[in-house]
């Protein structure tokens, strides 16, 4: 069990993380904004989003179930969950019973078969198809995170996401380039999990991939909307946390976290500014070109466990 110490951390990092995840997707904005040469949204425009949608009212279809109404509470509270074990602040995770890697990718999967299934239920057809994209670029997304993160997992000899991530700061793998080429592949997959361009539509919400919030409003979609930001810094945070892990604090004290939190914040602003950069260096592909797409991702997964055979 956890002492009280780590219990504090990993509920303050959640609530930093909640906190500061419209401001991250602002800042995607407002780069892809001066990347596009035009003025764009304010830096706190989405603040001001969702204090909106909180004043107004939720509406529900009525063809809809239960899964329809308790899908925003569920994503939010598993990604809350997420937040508490992964290595953010820190080398380690927090909480290390939700910091392991198999209920953390378990986790990320239950959060999106919610999203898609909340979809069907409501009985829009636009949300069905949304829904059917959604769990399609799961099923080609998941297997690459899961084979380069079992990648590192052999290399450090550990499935504990703080463990792996402490391990390769240290330079206690068995291999550096099947570390790198899984941080690679890894990579790859956490630019698609972000919904960037070329893998991206349009963000109308009569689009097909907001198709599962077509029939969502009020404090609902805001919900929801602020939960897919959360993920977006959730998913760059686990990458960082594991294959970046450097400057994070290795002990619990006040200095080394407040390092810790200035060093994360320069990762996200970084990591955020490369994706800038290529999703608006690149054009709009087909969705039926994403699974070709993915396979790169398993190739160079399928890579870092060759070199880890041979001991490169």
């Amino acid at each position: 069990m956890p002492d009280l110490s780590h219990i504090i951390l990993a509920v303050c990092q959640a609530l930093l993380l909640l906190a500061v995840a419209p401001l991250v997707s602002g800042y995607s904005r407002v780069l892809r904004a001066k990347m596009h040469t035009r003025r764009g949204p304010g830096l706190l425009q989405d603040y001001r989003d969702l204090v909106k949608l909180m004043g107004r009212q939720d509406m529900h279809p009525p063809a809809s179930g239960m899964v329809f109404r308790v899908m925003p509470v569920v994503m939010m509270a598993t990604l809350l969950v997420i937040s508490t074990g992964t290595p953010i602040l820190t080398r380690f995770s927090p909480i290390q019973a939700a910091g392991d890697l198999i209920t953390t990718i378990y986790l990320f999967a239950l959060a999106r078969f919610f999203f898609s299934l909340s979809g069907i239920d409501s009985g829009s057809s636009f949300a069905g198809i949304g829904a059917s994209r959604e769990l399609t670029l799961g099923v080609l997304v998941e297997p690459v995170m899961m084979l380069a993160l079992i990648m590192a997992a052999l290399l450090a000899g550990s499935t504990d996401l703080g463990t792996i991530g402490t391990a390769i700061a240290a330079g206690h793998v068995h291999s550096l380039t099947a570390t790198v080429v899984a941080a690679v592949a890894f990579a790859f997959a956490v630019y698609i999990e972000l919904g960037k361009l070329p893998y991206d539509m349009a963000e109308a919400e009569q689009e097909l991939q907001e198709g599962p919030l077509t029939e969502y409003s009020g404090p609902s979609l805001a919900l929801v909307k602020w939960s897919l930001s959360l993920k977006q810094v959730l998913v760059v945070g686990w990458f960082a946390g594991v294959f970046l892990p450097f400057g994070s604090s290795t002990d619990l004290s006040v200095t080394g976290i407040l390092l810790g939190l200035v060093v994360f914040a320069l990762k996200i602003a970084v990591a955020f500014l490369v994706v800038g950069v290529i999703e608006n260096s690149v054009s709009r592909a087909r969705f039926r070109f994403t699974p070709q797409h993915s396979w790169i991702g398993v190739g160079v997964a399928s890579l870092a466990f060759v070199f880890y055979l041979v001991g490169l």
